[in-house]
């Protein structure tokens, strides 16, 4: 009969331990579990840079037991639960003891609770009598089951109340002592154990300071006496030095730097408790000190928003990032993160036409092109100061920003092919629709994030590698990134904007400038951004300013306000080019004209060498010398008509936008002779076809003079084709029919080609009726 007995109750043991499991996992767990905590920037040392408020108004940070100092956990395991690994949540141990000192005391002298019940008296409070203490343990049983040691005692770290609305060990560290609970002194443990036995009497204030002494020096006797210091000296010095200090009698404040940062961040990675970033904590306040020093200034201006990036370019980690000056100015959107906020770029885009031109193989950066007045379609594009060269190099076109040679530009590189350079580059922003954007996106018609500038400027400093912009460690985005521009025109584009005497060098006498820098500035259409965007060896720094409402204020001068703080900044990094910036091996010496800069043709009486990419050295040779036979009047002549006597010469033709602006100052000598008699004339001459000479032209009285214009079209010749009418400058055409308002009198009509050749015929117009 009892050998029949052992075995039900075996089965009867197991069936109650399987009905246990079941009912523990089929009642929830006390709902605070699942309550978020307080989401936490860490820089990238791991101190806290901004702690935000958990949805239930604590401040709660989850705790994480590899980031708890270990000798707090053997400290508190000492003194609240020594046995915490053996048990099953309830210590039946301690349970009969704590019995038997109370009966044999009369009174309640000992508690039996574990680490895992005070998480459930923590979770779900109760009164405090014999039922809620049965709960509890039942609570807590649950819980173990539920939840592995590791869970449980995170659980209990993570909601441990410190008085007020502070909750966890973590968070009461930052407001105690300013710092993590990763490393703490025996004098801190001690606090951080003794205050949750009484929150309410050993909160840090004056008042409460020798109550929570107490409490902290009696821990502290009896954590030497069991040897948690030990190790760390002799035990007697230990314990002096640690009743020798001060206990906190005031809470310090909370991290919240870097705020607009933080928000940002946390909404990429939103329930994520610890976000651990790249940010460099000493870069971070830097960065948000200077801002703070000129904000004043700035706001007096008429400017209120800023945003600052800063990357380290060789890893595309993000060391520093400010989305304004003030969170708090709501009236001026000071909330809002403006480093991802699209704004117009102005001119900063320009190095990257000037790239992708050379890698394209149709610049190079001595080419002398244009600077002079003309139209595209409509569009009238004018310098920023206002003013013309006639002519210039794109190297001196770009470190002076100059917008019609990069128009040109970009017409060669074209613009659909620069907009997929842009989103390979992680422009995500613009707008998808073809032909949405024209010629004009080069001085500022797009809008790109301070972000998406940084990621394009530092793969210009990082020789033409694109990596995306990394802000959170340990994403496992390292790599050689995508090769968005060639080593070559990378370091040919560095080279023109290291140049100093430039325009939008700052005219402050104030500013200086960090040796070794590349930089670009950028002022919007109506002065309502400005940019400023450079690199050293190791950073690459952009600035904005500007007002998120779109307002204008003429103090909004890319030169003017963004210069000198990205130069501030730049100083303060210490990041100057002290090593060498030689050019890399794929740029060859190539021969070119020596005035024009283009591939040297059989008329070039000058020739130099630069540098080159080897295999996407420019073909077209130098559009301006031309080789022209002239007999002994210094007329022109060919095969046709060429006599005994006749020589060759080298003459320079300038395109007909140069030669328009050079009015009274072009040169004769410059232009092709006019051919001899009886030569034929080759049919690349232009020759106007509308209107005839000789033409008489009768305007009808009572008919409005736009609805009498006459077209002006020609045949042959170079495009692009240049109309003057008395010397007036009408228009430019590439083969397409102008317009011309006439008015009573003799008119001269001339057309110039871009070759060089010309036509003119007269007309007379006459009011008729």
């Amino acid at each position: 009969m009892r050998s029949n007995l052992y075995p039900r109750a075996v089965a009867a043991l197991l069936l109650m331990l399987l009905a246990l499991i079941g009912l523990a996992h089929a009642l929830p767990l006390p709902e605070r579990l699942n309550m978020a905590g307080s989401a936490v920037l860490l820089y990238e040392d791991d101190t806290a840079a901004h702690v935000f408020l958990a949805p239930d108004d604590r401040w709660r940070i989850p705790a994480v037991l590899a980031e708890v100092d270990g000798r707090y956990l053997q400290a508190l395991r000492l003194l609240e639960d020594e046995r915490f690994p053996l048990h099953p949540g309830v210590d039946a141990l301690s349970v009969v003891r704590a019995a038997g000192s109370n009966a044999a005391q009369g009174r309640v002298v000992s508690g039996a609770s574990t680490l895992t019940m005070q998480l459930v008296r923590m979770l779900e409070p109760r009164p405090r009598r014999l039922s809620s203490k049965a709960v509890e343990a039942a609570r807590a049983l649950q819980v173990e089951i539920r939840m592995g040691k590791r869970e449980v005692l995170e659980g209990y770290l993570s909601y441990l109340p410190f008085g007020r609305n502070i909750e966890g060990l973590e968070a009461a560290s930052l407001w105690y002592f300013g710092h993590s609970a990763r490393r703490l002194s025996p004098a801190e443990i001690a606090v951080l154990l003794a205050v949750p036995q009484s929150p309410a009497e050993r909160f840090p204030t004056a008042v409460h300071a020798p109550k929570l002494r107490s409490a902290r020096d009696e821990i502290l006797k009896k954590l030497y006496r069991r040897g948690v210091f030990a190790g760390e000296g002799s035990e007697a010095e230990g314990f002096a030095e640690a009743v020798a200090q001060d206990v906190p009698m005031q809470i310090r404040p909370i991290p919240r730097e870097a705020a607009h940062a933080a928000g940002w961040m946390r909404a990429q990675l939103p329930g994520v408790s610890r976000l651990r970033s790249t940010l460099d904590a000493g870069l971070q306040r830097q960065v948000e000190r200077r801002l703070e020093q000129i904000r004043k200034e700035r706001e007096a201006e008429g400017i209120h928003n800023v945003a600052v990036v800063v990357v380290e370019h060789r890893t595309a980690q993000i060391r520093a990032l400010a989305g304004n000056f003030d969170f708090w100015d709501k009236e001026n959107g000071g909330q809002i993160a403006s480093f991802d906020a699209p704004r117009s770029p102005g001119s900063a885009l320009k190095p990257f036409v000037y790239a992708r031109a050379i890698d394209a193989g149709v610049a190079l950066p001595g080419f002398l092109v244009p600077d002079a007045p003309v139209s595209f379609g409509g569009y009238t594009p004018e310098n920023y100061d206002g003013l013309w060269s006639g002519l210039s190099t794109l190297e001196e076109s770009l470190s002076r920003s100059l917008n019609v040679p990069f128009i040109h530009l970009l017409q060669q590189v074209g613009v659909e092919p620069f907009l997929g350079f842009l989103r390979r580059g992680g422009a995500a922003h613009l707008n998808p629709t073809p032909g949405h954007y024209g010629l004009s996106l080069v001085a500022g018609s797009i809008e790109l994030t301070p972000l998406e500038m940084a990621g394009l400027y530092a793969a210009l400093a990082g020789d033409g590698s694109w990596r995306p912009l990394r802000w959170q460690r340990g994403d496992g985005a390292d790599g050689a990134g995508e090769p968005l521009i060639s080593p070559g025109a990378a370091w040919l584009t560095r080279r023109a904007l290291r140049l100093r005497e430039r325009p939008d060098f700052p005219t402050r006498a104030s500013v200086a400038l960090p040796a070794g820098i590349h930089w670009k500035t950028g002022t919007s259409f109506g002065n309502r951004d400005a940019w400023a965007a450079g690199s050293g060896e190791r950073y690459t720094v952009v600035v904005w300013l500007g007002n998120l409402d779109n307002r204008s204020s003429s103090h909004l001068v890319g030169a003017e306000v963004a210069a000198p703080l990205l130069f501030d900044l730049m100083d303060s990094l210490g990041d100057r080019l002290v090593s060498a910036d030689p050019p890399p091996e794929e740029l060859r010496p190539v021969e070119v004209c020596a005035l024009s800069g283009h591939p040297a043709g059989e008329a070039c009486t000058g020739r130099r060498t630069v540098l080159a990419r080897q295999q996407r050295v420019p073909t077209e040779r130098c559009p301006y010398h031309r080789r022209v036979e002239l007999d002994d009047h210094g007329l022109r002549v060919n095969a046709s008509c060429r006599g005994e006597v006749w020589h060759a010469e080298s003459r320079v033709v300038w395109p007909a936008a140069v030669r328009r602006w050079l009015g009274s100052r072009f040169s004769a000598e410059s232009e092709a002779p006019p051919w001899a008699a009886g030569c034929e004339v080759p049919e690349g001459r232009p020759v106007i076809r509308s209107p005839e000479a000789g033409t008489t032209v009768m305007l009808m009285p009572g008919v409005a003079p736009d609805q009498q214009e006459i077209p002006l079209e020609s045949a042959g010749g170079e495009a692009p084709f240049s109309w003057y009418v008395d010397g007036r400058f009408v228009g430019d055409s590439r083969g397409e029919r102008l317009w011309w308002q006439p008015a009573p009198g003799r008119h001269e009509i001339v057309v110039m080609d871009g070759g060089g050749g010309s036509d003119r015929v007269s007309v007379e117009v006459r009011e008729g009726g």
